[in-house]
């Protein structure tokens, strides 16, 4: 199994989308990439911590690739806006990769140049890439949330267009249990 880390705006988001892939299996979101040890919810949001919401993704690198799993992190988001996913504004929900080898630093940058090179609006990827360092998994209450909470307001109005992209874009990448 292989890990990888990364950050495309709220984790709710990132988790959900994450747990429907083939060979993914576990998901944990967290903070990652700043300076406070232990950091929470509420220190994190409140954008002074340079924590960003991220993922942390155990895979089989037998079934799903690091490059894959690259073409649905940036597919899923929007990797040309800093700070910033929709509603969910501050450094803390920025696009960051926590790479943790140069051959994964080496597949992040060539992904980042072909995103750009077919960018036609003048736009760049902003995405962030950092050498990991340390994870730390966030509250229980937020681990698993859409899976938990699916009738709730958010998850119906912003995660589950998401999910539907995602099946729609990737289906080839989707677990076949994931209805």
């Amino acid at each position: 199994m292989a890990q990888a880390v990364f950050g495309g705006g709220c984790f709710w988001c990132t988790e959900a989308l994450f747990q429907m892939l083939k060979g993914v299996e576990k998901v944990e979101s967290g903070y990652a990439g700043g300076s406070t040890e232990n950091p929470t919810c509420e220190k994190v949001s409140m954008g002074n911590t340079g924590h960003a919401e991220v993922i942390r993704v155990t895979y089989d690198p037998k079934i799903i690739s690091y490059d894959d799993l690259l073409t649905v992190f940036f597919g899923s988001h929007d990797p040309t806006t800093p700070n910033r996913q929709g509603a969910d504004v501050g450094e803390q929900y920025r696009s960051v990769i926590f790479h943790q080898t140069h051959e994964e630093k080496s597949i992040a940058e060539a992904k980042i140049k072909e995103i750009d090179a077919s960018l036609k609006d003048g736009t760049r990827v902003v995405t962030q890439l950092f050498p990991f360092e340390k994870f730390f998994p966030a509250e229980s209450y937020h681990q698993n949330y859409y899976k938990t909470n699916t009738g709730a307001p958010y998850c119906q109005l912003v995660i589950e267009p998401k999910v539907e992209k995602v099946r729609k874009r990737f289906g080839e990448l989707v677990r076949s249990d994931v209805t």
